[in-house]
């Protein structure tokens, strides 16, 4: 099936990573810290500890600070305790946007959300308003130019539920959350290796932004990424 361009978007994003790498290090430290706390602190019984550990890793994380976050989570070192908040809202043109938060102060946190999104012509919405416009699943996107008879073949057989082309030539492969490790492993084994892949908050439907109201739309979300508790930014705005 054809989907939405999101070639674009994916590069920008990931060149906006590169250039805060730091920031990019402290959320995996969090997100290694709170997986390692819920779910223990041995990757191979715990896939989100494993995902987050991969990501370290891509982000060229020594192994030591991934050890040590593990311990500082399971009790073995003494560290911060973080809380997972959801934060939902509206942006430009009543886009949907989801914002993933970790922090030790919910009181700060909620306080530097509300005003990104009102210094910027957002608002924020009620828990679940705009959260069933987005599906939970797991999401791994090649480059165009990439066989899409060999992605579609590779990640069907391995439990894959979707196979999207969009119409820039990227390829997107879609699972459950729960098969995302499996079906990414056997696309590598197959020496298909995606640009993104990770577990994700999945619009349903997007809104197509031009000019400046996506100029505005951007600095909403950049404002909203570059809070300090903040994750993932999730939207369905099409810039």
């Amino acid at each position: 099936m054809a989907g939405h361009s999101k070639w674009a978007n994916i590069q920008h994003r990931k060149g906006r990573q590169d250039e805060k790498r730091g920031k990019i290090w402290t959320r995996i430290i969090r997100e290694i810290m709170v997986a390692a706390r819920q779910g223990g602190g041995d990757p191979n019984a715990n896939p989100r500890l494993r995902l987050a550990i991969d990501k370290a890793k891509a982000a060229n994380m020594p192994a030591d600070n991934i050890k040590r976050n593990v311990d500082k989570a399971t009790g073995n070192l003494e560290g911060v305790t973080y809380e997972e908040i959801r934060y939902e809202g509206y942006g430009i043109g009543g886009a949907a946007i989801i914002v993933d938060t970790m922090t030790d102060n919910r009181v700060r946190t909620v306080a530097e959300v509300r005003h990104a999104f009102s210094k910027h012509g957002g608002n924020m919405g009620t828990e679940g308003s705009v959260a069933f416009q987005f599906k939970h699943c797991g999401q791994m996107i090649f480059a165009p130019g990439t066989s899409e008879d060999k992605v579609m073949e590779v990640a069907l057989e391995a439990g894959a539920e979707d196979v999207v082309t969009d119409e820039d030539g990227a390829i997107e492969v879609l699972t459950s959350p729960g098969d995302f490790e499996a079906v990414k492993n056997a696309l590598e084994a197959a020496g298909l290796k995606p640009e993104v892949a990770e577990v994700t908050m999945r619009p349903e439907n997007t809104i197509e932004l031009g000019g400046d109201d996506a100029a505005k739309m951007q600095k909403l979300l950049d404002a909203l990424e570059d809070l300090d508790d903040v994750q993932e930014v999730y939207h369905n705005a099409g810039l």
